[in-house]
């Protein structure tokens, strides 16, 4: 398993995604798999920076590792911040007209659908979101 933490600040997005992508380069992800997976990894991440600390600072762990045969990615974000389940909110009803719909949730619900499995649990004072993504089969 590799793991990175920085400061969780937007300004650390670009060494996130990079973190990320070698990974999936590593693993030769197809594109839209390439994709998808900085897609979610953007959404959760400026999540945590802009609302897990506010208006304080803290950290952000990232994960990343497969399982045995390859075919599976794992990347579980870990911080200290105000517990927050992304996933408890319902989804953003899409076949409203977008000026009908409520502001806030479509990052999330997006990710819950490009992801092939998504769970959250607040555990020793952290929390922590983990995205499963098939990447190969």
């Amino acid at each position: 398993m590799k793991e990175l933490t920085v400061l969780a600040k937007t300004d650390n997005l670009d060494e996130i995604i990079q973190f990320v992508d070698n990974e999936l380069e590593s693993a030769e992800c197809s594109m839209k798999i390439q994709m998808q997976v900085q897609l979610a990894v953007e959404e959760i991440f400026v999540n945590i920076a802009n609302y897990a600390y506010t208006p304080e600072e803290g950290t952000a762990t990232i994960s990343v590792d497969r399982t045995e045969d390859g075919a599976l990615l794992r990347i579980v974000f870990k911080d200290n911040g105000t517990p927050y389940d992304p996933l408890a909110k319902d989804d953003p009803d899409i076949t409203l007209n977008a000026k009908d719909r409520s502001i806030g949730g479509l990052g999330i619900f997006i990710t819950k659908k490009s992801m092939d499995n998504i769970s959250y649990e607040y555990k020793d004072g952290q929390n922590v979101l983990t995205l499963e993504k098939r990447i190969v089969g």
